[in-house]
């Protein structure tokens, strides 16, 4: 006979104040260099784009 899946419900986190500044700190100082990274890979995606299609050069306007 199978199992059937038990189910828990979690009512209260008890977390140390300090704990929890510390862990936010840590958050926010590796979120950093992620957004460093993902902006070079948003920018090389989008000079892909521009090499391909031609985006970027509105020379045409100017004359």
């Amino acid at each position: 006979m199978a199992e059937h899946p038990s189910r828990t419900v979690v009512t209260d986190i008890d977390i140390p104040f300090g704990s929890l500044v510390l862990f936010f700190v840590k958050a926010s100082l590796a979120a950093i260099p992620a957004a460093i990274i993902v902006m070079f890979i948003l920018a090389f995606i989008s000079w892909i784009f521009g090499a391909i299609f031609g985006l970027g050069h509105m020379g045409w306007m100017m004359s």
